[in-house]
């Protein structure tokens, strides 16, 4: 199916608490108008805070409504990469948010002949290697947090926070997709997700995964009030100090979910094979 991409709505949330959050912070010019970068202060802590968001002018067509596409992802890994070189010799490094607000990577015929693979593929190495040198990363996720896009901006981050509301969900692909992919009807799927975690769109069922440290019940996801963005910045500074303690930099206790069990035992059977 080939849907005119000007008649999707596109979220706005990520826009909304990066203006919300980023108050009194210097914005940080030279990137495409879909990526918003600002640094500032969190709790005296050195944070960049970077978010993707639509741009109705986006040279790729397909990237108009916030999806991350060639422009953003090699954009996305400059951003961090800046932030690594910058701080190379420092003994504390800066810390990243990451705002995630992302629909979908861009599907295009100029994305795939263009190389959008190697492009998160980018963003993706850059946030890994930023976590690796010691900067602690901290994921946001205030809306859509779908596939390929997540992948590249969100996923690397040593702690995922998540706001628990029914517009935030983390998925390979959108409910129409799966059910066509799946060859069922979405109440067919909605009902097979039920009882199998990983398929469910909900949050909480995300939560059981053990990927999400911690679900923020907030008043407005949509345009955060006074009471949400102290709740989410004390959640964030608290992650930064967790991290800012820890010894591993790793991303080991996503394993500790209630439905990650299989996954733990999969890997000692591994372990034993292999050492």
């Amino acid at each position: 199916m080939n849907i005119a991409v000007d008649t999707l709505k596109a979220s706005t949330r990520g826009a909304h608490w990066f203006k919300a959050l980023t108050q009194g912070f210097k914005t940080v010019e030279g990137f495409p108008a879909s990526i918003w970068v600002a640094d500032g202060q969190l709790d005296q802590q050195a944070v960049r805070v970077i978010a993707v968001v639509q741009d109705s002018n986006n040279l790729f067509p397909r990237a108009k409504q916030g999806e991350v596409g060639l422009l953003e992802g090699w954009s996305l890994a400059k951003v961090v990469d800046d932030v690594i070189q910058a701080d190379a010799q420092a003994e504390t490094k800066r810390a990243i948010l990451c705002l995630v607000d992302v629909p979908s990577q861009a599907y295009g015929r100029r994305e795939e002949l263009l190389g959008i693979h190697q492009a998160l593929a980018g963003a993706v190495d850059s946030y890994a290697r930023a976590r690796l040198a010691g900067h602690p990363i901290v994921s946001l996720l205030v809306g859509k947090s779908m596939s390929g896009a997540f992948l590249a901006h969100g996923y690397q981050a040593n702690r995922i926070i998540a706001l628990k509301d029914s517009g935030v969900m983390v998925h390979a692909m959108g409910k129409e997709s799966a059910a066509r992919v799946t060859l069922r009807s979405v109440d067919e799927l909605e009902q097979l997700a039920s009882s199998i975690p990983p398929m469910a769109y909900d949050i909480e069922s995300y939560a059981t995964l053990g990927l999400l440290s911690e679900l923020l019940s907030v008043e407005n996801p949509e345009q955060p009030t006074n009471d949400d963005l102290l709740l989410a910045k004390q959640a964030i500074a608290q992650a930064f100090k967790e991290i800012n303690a820890e010894q591993s930099r790793g991303l080991e206790q996503r394993l500790h979910g209630q439905n990650r069990q299989m996954s733990k035992k999969v890997r000692e059977l591994l372990r034993e094979q292999w050492s």
